[in-house]
This record gives structure tokens, sequence and C-alpha cells, in this order.
């Protein structure tokens, strides 16, 4: 089966303690030494110092201790090494320099969100009673660490480390491979990698349970940082989920998210669904259904030059 999940990720910034706080008030639990989590995920976001804001480590899943043999066999023809020690392989990834490891297992599975009653034209489930989001004192926590993007100039050499290395499994592209969305579990895309002036971390991404979940943490960070929010709220048309960008405290942006298209059948979504061939900003291929539709500083971040020179001063390139 090779890659079955998205475990975690470390995250250097150079002021942690700031950033597990405002993970905390979000509703994670912090297990100390900057290790955050979720309810149904003790170790989703792991927080330490570094010079300047970026991924050190993205830590997968997969089915066996075979596949992760097959990985290290597939990343040696394309001149990239991995160990293995135990039930763990160990690499780096060659673009944008950060640890890359594998364990055999799997996610701890989710619990079920609690649904809330809905008024539909036509027909209703709550009655005499005001709506659950309207209701609720607190905005519902984060579920679960769900994806990653990478923006970088060398992202064909970038894509072919995740997917014909690793083994990521493409769900859509823009252009053959321009943008890629892929995924290692049932979510429409777990990693996203796209065209971007230097190598980095564009944001990591938050699931909630809704689109109210969304809404009111988005408005909560807000309520703290008014000079916050990036992009949304909208709905993606690639992946279909609800979105709001926004800036954590280290200036690397994270997305709350919620209502991803799952794909649970490989073959029918390559046969019915896949296209390679997606065009630019309209259509399809646009950014969202509604809400925002050129979102400039998604894609360029204003402390960009600041990651580059960084970068180069850590022998890292572009």
């Amino acid at each position: 089966m090779g890659l079955n999940g998205l475990l975690d990720i470390e995250l250097r910034v150079p002021e942690p303690a700031e950033l597990v706080a405002f993970w905390e008030r979000r509703g994670m639990t912090h297990h100390g030494d900057g290790v955050l989590g979720t309810a149904d995920r003790p170790v989703q976001l792991r927080v330490l110092h570094g010079d300047y804001r970026h991924l050190s480590e993205l830590h997968l899943s997969c089915e066996s201790e075979a596949d992760l043999a097959d990985i290290r066999d597939r990343l040696a023809g394309l001149g990239a090494e991995a160990s293995i020690s135990d039930t763990r392989l160990t690499c780096t990834d060659p673009v944008l320099g950060h640890r890359v490891s594998i364990d055999v297992g799997a996610p701890p599975p989710l619990g079920p969100s609690q649904a809330r009653a809905t008024n539909l034209p036509g027909g209703f489930d709550r009655s005499n009673e005001r709506a659950d989001a309207v209701a609720e004192t607190d905005p519902r926590a984060p579920r679960r660490l769900g994806h990653v993007v990478f923006g970088t100039p060398r992202f064909m050499d970038a894509r072919a480390f995740y997917i014909d290395g690793l083994g990521f499994r493409i769900s859509d592209q823009v252009l053959n491979g321009v943008a890629t969305f892929a995924r290692c579990e049932t979510d429409h895309h777990n990693l996203l990698i796209h065209p971007g002036s230097v190598s980095h971390l564009n944001h990591y991404a938050m699931e909630v349970d809704d689109v109210d979940a969304v809404g009111k943490a988005g408005q909560a960070v807000l309520a703290e940082r008014d000079d916050s929010s990036v992009v949304g709220v909208g709905r993606h048309n690639l992946g279909s989920n609800i979105f709001w960008y926004m800036t954590d405290p280290s200036g690397t942006m994270f997305e709350f998210f919620s209502d991803i298209d799952q794909i649970v059948d490989d073959e029918a979504w390559d046969r019915d669904h896949r296209r390679d061939d997606w065009e630019g900003s309209d259509g399809p291929a646009g950014f969202s259904v509604w809400g925002p539709k050129e979102p400039d500083r998604f894609f360029n971040q204003p402390d960009l030059p600041e990651i580059g020179a960084a970068r180069e001063a850590n022998g890292l390139g572009s």
C-alpha cells in the first residue's frame, strides 16, 4: 500500500514558546518540549527554536517494512540516500532541505464530529432552539493536521522526490506538474507543491469540524491579531475544502479548513475526476468557487527574501 498517513511536522521558529501558546489558545494540548496535539492525535505539531521560520521535519507513515524498503530503493534511483533503522526510514528532502521520517504504522483514528442540526429549504432538523454555532461559547478546537504546502523554484525536482520517490499519489495537477496536489491518505491532498521564488513552507493546514468552526476559529485569531488574515473565507475548487488562511505569531501561514474531498477509490478518481492539465486561475482550476479569487499574498509572502537569505547562509540554496 505504501504511504498511508501524515503524522506530524516539526517547525523551527525564533520564538517557539509564543507559537506553542498560540495553539494552546486554539484548543490544542501542549505535552511539553513543544509538542502539541489534538484530542485524538497527541502529536501533530512539534515546535522548536530556529533562526528563521521553516519546516525541519515531515513525519509520515506507511503500511509495512516492505514499503520502507521500496521507498528506499526508489529514492536511490533518484540519487537520494535513505537509511532504515528498525521500522523507520529517514532521508533529507533534496530541494527544501528538511528531514523526512517514515514509520510503519498509521495515524490514530479520529472520533466523529458532533454534527450541528441544520435547517434547509423544504425541511429542517432544528426547531425551537438557536443554532449550535450561536449557542456555543468557544470555537471548536482543531481536529488534526491535514496537509502541508511547499513553494519552490525547483518544483519539478520536488515533485519527483515526493511522487516518484516517497510515493505520494497525484490527485490533480496544473499544467502537467507546475503545481501538484498529492495525497498519502484519503484527503484530496496532504501535499501541494507549487512554484515559488524561494523554497519554503507555504502553509500548514489544520482541519476543523465545519464552516462554522472555520469562521469562529478564524474570528478568534483576528480578535488577538487584527492583521493575521491572509485570504478567506472561501471554498476551493481543487479539493473543494472551505478555507481561511491566516498567519501564526511566527509569520508562518496556516489554514483552518473543513469538508475536503475524500478519495477512497484511486482507480475511480483517476478515471472520472483527476486531471493533469488544469490551466491558470479560471474555471475549476481557479483558487475558489466562492471567496477571494486572486490571492497574491498567498503566493508572495513578505518574508520570502529573508527566508531565501537564511537558506543561502545555511548552504541550502534557493
